[in-house]
C-alpha cells in the first residue's frame, strides 16, 4: 500500500476560514459551548452588559426574570477530543481520484489543527479489529506533526473493522469528559455495536462521519460485467451490475437509514457525506445546528 497522500493545507484553510465567518457573524462566540457543549458545566445567570456577546443571552431566561441574562459556565483549562478512525481494509477503496481513508485523514488532521489552535488536546485512535495507533491527547507544539505522521504510514491501515471494541477500549482508558469524532463508512458493523454506543454516548459527546464512495451505494450502469473484490479476503468475483444493481442501492438505502435512525435515536450529531463532497460546507451546518440547540 502507497503512503496516504494528504492535502491539509486546503482544508484547514477552509476551517479557518469557516470559524472566522463565524466569529465575525457571532453564531460561534464561544468555541467550546458550541463545539464542545457537553464538556462545560452550567453554573448560573447574570445580568447582560454592554461588553458581553449579545448572542449568549438566554431568552427564555431573560423573559422570565424580566431582565437580560446570560449563561455562565464552569469551563475546564484544557478539554479532550479523541478522533477515532476507522483504518480497515474497507476504507482503503475509491473510485475518484482519491480512496476513503485519504480523505478520512485529510478531514482527521483538519479537525486535529482546529482542535489544538482552540488550545484543547487532541488525542487519535486508528482502529480496525485492533488499535493500530494511539496517540494520547496533548496540545503541544508537536501534536499536530505526530497526528499527520501517523495518518500518513500506510502500516497502520488494513483489516476487519470493530467499533464496539474500540469503543470499550476509550472507555477503560480515559474517565474524562471529552468529545468523540467517530469517521468511518460504517460498513460491514459487527454485532451490538449499538449498545456500545449507546453506553459511550452517555459518557461523553460524540459526532459521527459516514464517509462513503459512491460505489459504496451505487453501481454502474451499462458497462458489462466488472470484477468486485472482496476487501477481506481479496477474493474475485465477476458480476453484471445490470442484473444487481437495484437490490445493491435498495439494499444500501435501507441500511444507511438503520444508520441514521440509531444516531438520531441517541441524539448524536452526524455527518453524512460522500467523497465527492465538501467537508467543510457539512461541518459549518453542524456548527450551527449545535448553537441552535444551545441557544
Amino acid at each position: 500500500m502507497k503512503e496516504i497522500g494528504i492535502d491539509t493545507a486546503r482544508l484547514v484553510r477552509r476551517i479557518e476560514g469557516i470559524l472566522k465567518n463565524l466569529a465575525e457573524a457571532r453564531i460561534m462566540s464561544r468555541y467550546r459551548r458550541v463545539f464542545l457543549g457537553k464538556g462545560l458545566e452550567f453554573m448560573d445567570y447574570r445580568v447582560y452588559s454592554e461588553q458581553d456577546d449579545s448572542s449568549r443571552i438566554d431568552w427564555k431566561a431573560s423573559i422570565r426574570g424580566n431582565k437580560l441574562l446570560i449563561r455562565e459556565y464552569k469551563e475546564e483549562r484544557e478539554l479532550d477530543v479523541y478522533i477515532l478512525l476507522d483504518v480497515g481494509s474497507s476504507m482503503i477503496f475509491g473510485s475518484t481520484d482519491k480512496l476513503k481513508n485519504e480523505h478520512a485523514a485529510e478531514i482527521t488532521a483538519a479537525i486535529s489543527h482546529l482542535v489544538i489552535k482552540s488550545e484543547d488536546k487532541i488525542g487519535l485512535i486508528m482502529y480496525s479489529d485492533k488499535i493500530k495507533k494511539e496517540i494520547l491527547p496533548s496540545n503541544t507544539k508537536d501534536q499536530f506533526f505526530i497526528v499527520l505522521r501517523a495518518l500518513a504510514d500506510p502500516k497502520y491501515y488494513g483489516g476487519k473493522s470493530n467499533l464496539r471494541n474500540v469503543l470499550e477500549h476509550l472507555m477503560r482508558l480515559t474517565k474524562r469528559k471529552s468529545l468523540l469524532i467517530i469517521i468511518s463508512d460504517f460498513l460491514n458493523l459487527e454485532k451490538n455495536w449499538e449498545s456500545r454506543l449507546k453506553i459511550a454516548n452517555e459518557k461523553f459527546d460524540i459526532m459521527m462521519v459516514v464517509l462513503r464512495d459512491i460505489r459504496d451505494e451505487v453501481l454502474p450502469r451499462n458497462i458489462g460485467k466488472i470484477v468486485i473484490s472482496d476487501p477481506y479476503t481479496n477474493k474475485d468475483l465477476i458480476v453484471d451490475p445490470d442484473l444487481i444493481s437495484k437490490e445493491y442501492e435498495e439494499y444500501n438505502k435501507l441500511k444507511k437509514a438503520q444508520l441514521i435512525h440509531t444516531f438520531k435515536r441517541y441524539g448524536l450529531d452526524y455527518i453524512d457525506m460522500r467523497t465527492d463532497e465538501d467537508f467543510t460546507l457539512l461541518f459549518l451546518k453542524i456548527l450551527k445546528r449545535r448553537e441552535m440547540k444551545l441557544a
